[in-house]
């Protein structure tokens, strides 16, 4: 990974370790503005700014420990399973439980994965349809 920076300048702890140049780092420091609407003691969750769906959110990890989700699992299931509890969370707060909503981990370039910041997105408020059938 690259340059690694703490939130204290003191300690590289794996809550509070970020990366010189990750804009989800910088959306945690608060110095890219996010539209957050939770925050939990290790997570964030924000609105996606290119949005997918009527409702696209970002459930992040505090921390740069992790570039991806099989990163994620085998470093720090617990920090896996708050996640998907904060996603759950995020996804009745705005409405989308009862109707249905898609939890999303992109790993890697050929899945679009754009930003090597684990992070779960949380797509819902409408009809999605269903991966591998055609329009």
């Amino acid at each position: 990974m690259g340059q690694e920076i703490t939130a204290s300048g003191e300690s590289a702890a794996a809550d509070t370790t970020f990366e010189a140049g990750c804009i989800f780092c910088s959306i945690v420091r608060g110095t890219i503005p996010a539209t957050v609407v939770r925050k939990s003691g290790r997570t964030l969750a924000f609105r996606d700014i290119a949005p997918q769906a009527p409702a696209h959110l970002l459930v992040i990890p505090t921390t740069h420990a992790f570039a991806n989700a099989a990163e994620l699992a085998v470093g720090d299931p617990a920090l896996a399973a708050e996640l998907l509890r904060e996603a759950g969370a995020v996804a009745a707060a705005e409405g989308l439980a009862e109707d249905g909503y898609r939890l999303v981990f992109n790993t890697g370039d050929y899945a679009g994965q754009t930003v090597d910041h684990v992070h779960l997105h949380v797509l819902g408020g409408e009809a999605l349809g269903r991966f591998g059938v055609p329009e």
